[in-house]
């Protein structure tokens, strides 16, 4: 066939590398600049691409198109191959076809990195043959051309979905569903949750679902989504009317019991070693315990792996301390019900940075944790308006800059011993830094500054 890959980042370039590998006629098409470390890729392969434009007639000569995720429905070139009738599938649509391991598919408005490098971690520790792939910035579809894993543990978001019908799960998580890339979905809460839910299309009796049963939007559509597939549900609270795969029995233990019609069956895995913090990264654990136990993973050998894990940086990551107080980068929370979950977990006063370019955020659901947890606000943004309107009526102290440093210097002269310095800006990263990893880093290179200026003290 002849395939067109639109896209060339990780997973175009991945696609691309397939597609070759299987004897198919590929060109690649970027609208933009390609960087140089896929340039080189398609140029040592020798596939043919183009790059800052899509030649149409070109593109519509494909048998079969494999987009990038990033690329919306509306755009020109993707109306043009629908109007012809030409397929357009994802790459994770396309690895699926050429790999016989087992693929454990993680996708949930928020948790979906940590989850899935920790459901990762605990199998790759307990010395299964497992890749890591997906939106975490590794392509399955490369991968796949040596296909030398057992397992592939992928994240998936929405958009990768959205392009996918054959593709088959052998455990599908479905950590939550909340309000995010609405305009995608015609700003239909309803349609990006079918999209979410798209995960179980082709799930039969010999795979798994896993999925949040406290969260109300996956329990309301869910019961509209046709499901032949082994069902675990999981919750923070143990709730004797609903049939559970995994609760928590204790604060840091948890309960995992792949026959919930058996309640007795259930085996106990102590999860106090773990790094994670907060109430949503008690889900994520659950989550990811839960599919290490369907993968055959013994409760010892997760206990041994939690205690190693490492999450992703900007992530509730712990990145220093001052003075007793501890500094928390959380710049990945770009929207309210990430810095929501930041805030809720953290049951220490807190001083909080956030702020940046607002994307029509609503902060009313903040205000009550706001007025019982947070001391101090440091709004750290070009305009800091609707955060002052919510928040300066509940916060004792709120100032603002328009510095990284000066944030973090003021919020070393305000904590005490015990404080938590929190950067879970609720706000997308654009004003002022180039990206959220960009505004993180930020974030921990000062606070190694006062760390080592309070040291040389």
């Amino acid at each position: 066939m002849k395939i067109v890959i639109l896209g060339a980042a990780e997973s175009g370039v991945g696609a691309a590398l397939l597609a070759q590998a299987k004897g198919h006629n590929v060109f690649v098409s970027d609208r933009g600049p390609i960087q140089k470390l896929y340039k080189d890729k398609l140029t040592t392969a020798g596939i043919r691409f183009e790059e800052n434009a899509h030649t149409l007639e070109e593109i519509l000569t494909a048998d079969e198109v494999i987009k990038s995720p990033g690329i919306p429905e509306k755009t020109p070139v993707i109306q043009a191959l629908r109007e012809k009738g030409i397929p357009i599938i994802s790459e994770i649509e396309f690895a699926g076809r050429y790999t016989r391991a087992k693929c454990i598919c993680i996708t949930g408005t928020n948790g979906k990195t940590t989850t899935t490098l920790l459901t990762y971690h605990l199998l790759k520790k307990a010395g299964l043959r497992v890749g890591l792939a997906g939106n975490v910035g590794f392509s399955l579809a490369e991968q796949v051309i040596e296909d030398q894993n057992d397992y592939y543990v992928v994240e998936l978001s929405s958009f990768q979905l959205d392009d996918t019908s054959e593709f088959r799960p052998w455990i599908a998580v479905l950590l939550n569903i909340t309000p995010d890339h609405l305009d995608r979905y015609d700003y239909s809460l309803e349609k990006y949750a079918q999209a979410k839910l798209s995960i179980t299309r082709n799930m039969d009796s010999t795979g798994w679902f896993i999925y949040n049963a406290d969260d109300e939007v996956t329990q309301r559509e869910f019961a509209a989504a046709f499901c032949q597939t082994n069902l675990l549900p999981f919750s923070l609270h143990h709730r004797p009317d609903y049939q559970l795969a995994g609760y928590y029995t204790a604060v840091d233990c948890v309960c995992t019991n792949l026959e919930p019609a058996f309640p007795d069956a259930g085996q106990e895995v102590s999860v106090e070693r773990s790094p994670l913090i907060g109430q949503h990264n008690r889900q994520n654990m659950l989550a990811a315990v839960l599919a290490a136990r369907v993968a055959g993973v013994t409760p010892e050998k997760i206990e041994r792996a939690l205690a190693s894990f490492q999450n992703a940086d900007h992530r509730l990551q712990l990145v220093g301390e001052v003075n007793g107080a501890r500094f928390i980068n959380d710049s990945k929370a770009t929207n309210v019900e990430a810095a929501w979950y930041a805030l809720d977990g953290i049951p220490q006063p807190i001083i909080w940075i956030a702020g940046g370019t607002d994307k029509g955020n609503d902060y009313a659901a903040l205000v009550p944790l706001a007025q019982q947890r947070v001391k101090a606000l440091i709004c750290l943004g070009v305009d800091n308006t609707k955060l002052h309107a919510a928040f300066d009526a509940v916060v004792p102290h709120v100032e603002e800059t328009q510095s990284m440093e000066t944030a973090v210097r003021r919020a070393a002269e305000m904590a005490t011993e015990g404080d938590v310095v929190l950067l879970s800006p609720a706000c997308a990263s654009f004003d002022l830094f180039k990206n959220y990893e960009d505004r993180g880093r930020q974030f921990t290179a000062v606070v190694q500054q006062v760390m080592d200026e309070a040291s040389n003290d």
